[in-house]
């Protein structure tokens, strides 16, 4: 909940068994996987998701807080520890902070050209002038902009800003874009969004 009131399209999984077929069917920028799971405990859904090539940046939540436990996880591939119980705050910091190294960014502050966005504070500005977006507006910018110079698909857009729960018309995807056109180009930012037809979106 507290991941969705951030604006992460957030699937879950109450098992391990479910846990891996969640992490074969779709991308993810960051897996928060707890150890002790039923019918697969986490270091073995890390273990095997490590095997298939996958790299994707895995937080692991446990109680158990013996060095040993720390080092198991770490050596199987985790990218992060936390043990439980643990600050809200902190999770939130940890999976920002992992999101970030998943698109090659260190700093929260991502510079094209006039556009400045903060993924801390969750603010865009250009030239040095805050954009007034909506929720949504900023998450499919945000995700955009992490994709710096990749084509993304519309599908991809609806699958990694919008959660599964979501009830998408055939045209939120196009409308937001053309909205947050509309006020990029008003900002002075220009055409940076590009429709690459038949493909999908870049921004350059």
């Amino acid at each position: 909940m507290a991941l969705k009131n951030q604006g992460y399209a957030v699937d879950c999984a109450a098992d391990g068994e479910d846990g891996l077929w969640y992490i074969e069917s779709h991308r993810y920028d960051v897996i928060l996987l707890d150890i002790m799971m039923p019918k697969i405990d986490g270091l073995e859904v890390l273990s095997r998701i490590r095997k298939a090539d996958d790299d994707t940046h895995v937080l692991l939540l446990t109680a158990k807080d013996a060095v040993s436990d720390k080092v198991a996880g770490l050596r199987a591939g985790a990218d992060d520890y936390l043990i439980k119980p643990f600050d809200l705050e902190e999770l939130m910091a940890r999976v920002e902070a992992l999101a970030r190294r998943a698109c090659g960014k260190k700093s929260p502050v991502i510079r094209i050209g006039e556009l400045e966005m903060d993924l801390t504070a969750k603010k865009v500005s250009v030239h040095g002038q805050e954009l007034h977006l909506t929720s949504r507006e900023y998450l499919v910018l945000e995700y955009l902009v992490r994709r710096q110079g990749e084509v993304v698909t519309r599908s991809e857009i609806e699958e990694n800003v919008y959660d599964e729960n979501a009830d998408l018309m055939s045209n939120v995807v196009n409308s937001t874009i053309s909205l947050l056109r509309k006020k990029l180009q008003e900002g002075g930012a220009g055409q940076m969004i590009q429709t690459r037809r038949g493909l999908g979106y870049c921004i350059e």
